[in-house]
């Protein structure tokens, strides 16, 4: 028994327990942290960034395991030279554009993923479009119609389609001579047609449909049947806000005048000594008050009248190369191919007309390369143009250069072009359609 040991032994007895006691507390301490270091999650990975290498160049061809993910990308990298080329575009890292590096890889997806349908019931001579020019200022329309049927966005499987393009063309019902009622009446029937025939109109209400029209008789021809203004998504050349246009929901088309008559502008500011340019018929409240204003200043070249031709050839033109800024006052519509012609002449354009959607306007920050106004402003319009410096002037217009390639219609069309940022408008409005 313990009590009947000798005090040397009873003591050295406490202390090989004590001892043993205090080890089983540490290993149990050290048991539980190492458990509950194990069941804490990994902490998250945060990828290197692009001047950080991951694995020196020696080590290529040693390593067995498996690579990284930034190495696997670095690897591809390398495997597209050409394509990495084409993507390291010094333009998509300006300010030109609102978000440059989210606009690069949302482009990328869509042309990965985008794809359309494209009803194919109705009367070609009524509904499709099938331009036997593609000129004149509503020729972004035939452009549209033409590129679409032969891009790589169109799907012959409407079940793999993002959205569905209704091919009525008022512009070729109007080329007939069809009033705007009877107009009314056949896009109204051609609809019921489609939505009794298809599943895939009542799906959504329409909200993944879309119609393109870019001439101000498409807009009254529509406006009967308010069923598809309200729900589908309208790509139209007169997208102001006071006449039902919904910017979340429609978008706005360039009106491009094509074929353009003179070679585009580019570094030419030293050959732009006139202030201020503009020429037209006085169609509007705005474009008479500017007539009024300014046609007799002497540094504005204000016009009350379409240049004549008998003065020269292309002399209105012509007039682009030699100015500053480019005045562009909407007429009977808000829109104006005076925009786009400003554009690809190399002259800023100077936007006055209130309630204007301008064309991709959600991509491009047409503050970078325009001067935007309110109609208000018409009065103070010299004091304004000559209050920019020539530092100023200067960068808007490099940047102007820079986005001329948006504003041009090719066919077959080409990356970047007016066709892919309106495919790139209808691609961003796809993601908010849900059923």
């Amino acid at each position: 028994m313990i009590a009947g040991k000798p005090p040397l032994q009873q003591s050295q007895l406490f202390s090989l327990k004590g001892s043993v006691l205090t080890l089983s507390i540490l290993t149990l301490i050290s048991f539980t942290y190492f458990s509950f270091k194990s069941l804490r999650p990994p902490l998250p990975f945060s990828p290197p960034t692009p001047q950080i290498t991951l694995l020196p160049s020696s080590a290529t061809g040693t390593n067995t395991t498996t690579p990284s993910q930034p190495r696997i990308v670095a690897e591809k990298k390398e495997g597209n030279v050409g394509e990495e080329q084409e993507d390291n575009d010094d333009d998509f890292f300006t300010d030109i554009y609102h978000s440059p590096k989210l606009f690069k890889l949302n482009f990328e997806e869509m042309e990965k993923k985008f794809k359309i349908y494209i009803y194919p019931d109705g009367d070609p001579k009524t509904f499709y479009q099938t331009p036997r020019k593609l000129t004149g200022k509503y020729a972004s329309e035939g452009y549209f119609f033409q590129n679409i049927r032969e891009s790589r966005f169109r799907t012959e499987d409407p079940d793999q389609a993002h959205l569905f393009f209704i091919p009525i063309s008022c512009h070729k019902m109007r080329g007939k001579g069809t009033s705007y009622e009877n107009m009314t009446i056949i896009v109204q029937n051609y609809l019921d047609g489609l939505i009794a025939k298809y599943p895939y109109w009542n799906r959504t209400l329409g909200a993944d449909h879309f119609f393109v029209t870019c001439h101000d008789v498409g807009v009254r021809a529509t406006e009967g049947v308010p069923f598809l203004v309200k729900n589908a998504i309208r790509v139209v050349c007169s997208p102001s806000y006071d006449v039902g246009f919904i910017p979340h929901k429609d978008v706005a088309l360039p009106q491009v005048l094509q074929p353009f008559a003179l070679p585009a502008g580019g570094n030419d500011v030293e050959n732009r000594t006139s202030l201020g340019f503009w020429a037209g018929h006085r169609n509007s409240k705005i474009r008479v008050i500017l007539a009024r204003v300014w046609e007799n200043d002497t540094e504005l070249d204000i016009s009350n009248n379409r240049i004549s031709r008998a003065t020269g050839h292309l002399v209105y033109q012509k007039r682009f190369y030699r100015t500053k800024f480019c005045i562009c006052p909407g007429g009977s519509q808000v829109n104006s191919a005076r925009i786009t012609d400003s554009i690809h002449y190399g002259c800023v354009p100077v936007i006055l007309s209130n309630y204007y959607d301008l064309p991709f306007n959600d991509i491009l920050d047409w503050q970078k390369f325009a001067v935007i106004l309110r109609e208000s402003d018409v009065y103070q319009l010299k004091q304004i143009l000559k209050s920019i410096s020539h530092e100023e002037f200067v960068s808007l217009h490099n940047n102007l250069v820079k986005v001329q390639k948006h504003f041009q219609w090719n066919t077959p069309p080409v990356k970047f072009d007016a066709f892919h940022m309106v495919i790139y408008e209808l691609w961003l409005r796809h993601h908010v359609i849900k059923y």
